[in-house]
């Protein structure tokens, strides 16, 4: 999966992706919201498909961080896991 952002760079768009899921409660909702498809997003966190520079500027918008705060990797809370996306608050207040 070719893309126009580092492999690292990808992985924290990644994880905030899986962060806003977390926080939202389902993929096609987030989709929605992003103006994409679930089932790109859904090959997007698997790894089969690339993040894209558009995609990583929707995140950023709707997570209301910089471009380069997404992905530079502090777009999420620390401690937030890159596999589901839960931050320890999130975890905390459940």
């Amino acid at each position: 999966a070719m893309s126009d952002l580092t492999a690292k760079e990808q992985k924290h768009v990644r994880t905030a992706i899986r962060f806003l899921r977390a926080r939202i409660g389902d993929l096609e909702t987030l989709a929605k919201a992003l103006h994409c498809q679930d089932d790109s997003l859904s090959k997007i966190l698997r790894g089969s498909r690339g993040v894209t520079p558009t995609l990583a500027f929707k995140v950023a918008r709707f997570a209301r961080v910089s471009f380069d705060t997404l992905i530079g990797g502090h777009g999420v809370p620390a401690g937030t896991c890159a596999r589901c996306g839960h931050a320890p608050e999130i975890a905390a207040a459940q």
